[in-house]
């Protein structure tokens, strides 16, 4: 099992960068693949990015690709969502999961689950 905990949000220019942080607790953090979340509001929750446990691949949405990247140490618990060039349309909840040794995937299981951080972005 493992908790998990953003951080990072806050209200931002367009054009802007912010960098999201989601720290685990448990030792087993180094297998579990994590995603990033979001959602706005009246919207449906999307996948924005993730990477997978042994730190291999990453997967990004077409709508951040370039603009954001996903890191992760390991030593530290911790996966980070740098987030360069915001738009207002990336305005939303960010969520990250956690998926036991999974293929990294917008659709996995993702049985663990942050509060949230909110991330605005203002034109």
């Amino acid at each position: 099992q493992v908790q998990l905990v953003e951080s990072g949000g806050g209200l931002v220019q367009a054009g802007g960068s912010l960098r999201l942080s989601c720290a685990a607790s448990g030792r087993t953090f180094s297998y579990y693949t994590i995603g990033w979340f979001r959602q706005a509001p009246g919207k449906e929750r999307e996948f924005v990015a993730g990477i997978d446990y042994s730190e291999r691949t990453t997967y990004y949405a077409d709508s951040v690709k370039g603009r954001f990247t996903i890191s992760r140490d390991n030593a530290k618990n911790t996966v980070y969502l740098q987030m360069s060039s915001l738009k207002p349309e990336d305005t939303a909840t960010y969520y990250c999961a956690a998926d036991y040794l999974a293929v990294v995937s917008p659709n996995g299981r993702y049985d663990y689950w942050g509060q949230g951080t909110q991330v605005t972005v203002s034109s």
